[in-house]
């Protein structure tokens, strides 16, 4: 899974053009230009200017499922991959009937060979299935999580650069997997980027679930649509992510 979504993030890093970048920072690059070398200040002024560069952390993980796009999408997925999971469910039901039915003592010795070899087939049949709906999961999950990236790069290019940030580091890893050992949430800018993502592509925040009143005879209520559903396959399996695109 990991593998997949930085190859899909490396082309995302290559795919954003540089004039994108640039009316996202309203610079040549996004971020402020670089002196040129008549006007390069000196080393200790250089110094300076880098160590006043403040460094950001945001969590692309957490702000791609938190954005009301990721959430409207990721929620879609699974009600789709739905179908699919009763399947699966079927599939492993009718195994586990015929490994009951090897209890029985009723059974020649032919009779349980057949069924065990019967099991057998079914077993593989179900994993491979199982294995199958994982892959179709994690594919469909991933290309929402590229469309929302690619949409979201811009963003982050444009924040940092207003906010006069010199690195983003992505935490979406917790240390030691990511490079972060610690950061202080002052520097987090995953829910002022969430917030601004919301605004620009527009998608309303999922509507809330009515709370349901008491009911009157003193009976536990249960609330509507809280019935139990069964997870979409891999379906909240969240992608692992890299650190986010930057002009160059």
């Amino acid at each position: 899974m990991k593998n997949k979504f930085a190859q899909f993030l490396l082309a995302i890093v290559f795919a954003v053009p540089a004039t994108t970048l640039a009316q996202a920072g309203g610079t040549d690059s996004g971020l402020p230009a670089a002196p040129s070398a008549a006007n390069a200040p000196s080393a200790a002024t250089d110094t300076g200017a880098v160590g006043t560069s403040k460094i950001g952390t945001i969590n692309i993980e957490q702000a791609i499922f938190a954005s009301n796009e990721g959430q409207r999408d990721f929620e879609a997925l699974g009600k789709k991959l739905e179908p699919k999971q009763a399947e699966l469910k079927t599939q492993n039901d009718e195994v586990e009937s015929l490994k009951k039915q090897l209890n029985s003592d009723k059974l020649t010795e032919e009779a349980r060979a057949n069924l065990v070899k019967q099991i057998e087939q079914k077993q593989k049949a179900l994993e491979r299935s199982v294995q199958d709906a994982r892959d179709d999961a994690q594919s469909q999950q991933n290309e929402i999580a590229q469309r929302i990236l690619q949409k979201m790069a811009p963003v982050i290019v444009k924040y940092a650069g207003d906010k006069g940030f010199g690195v983003i580091v992505d935490t979406s890893n917790p240390w030691p997997q990511g490079p972060v050992l610690w950061a202080a949430p002052s520097v987090d800018i995953t829910k002022a980027i969430v917030d601004t993502y919301n605004v620009q592509s527009g998608v309303p925040a999922p509507a809330k679930p009515a709370a349901t009143k008491p009911s009157t005879s003193g009976a536990a209520t249960k609330p509507a649509g809280s019935a139990s559903k069964p997870a979409a396959p891999t379906a909240t399996t969240k992608p692992q992510t890299s650190t986010p695109p930057t002009s160059q």
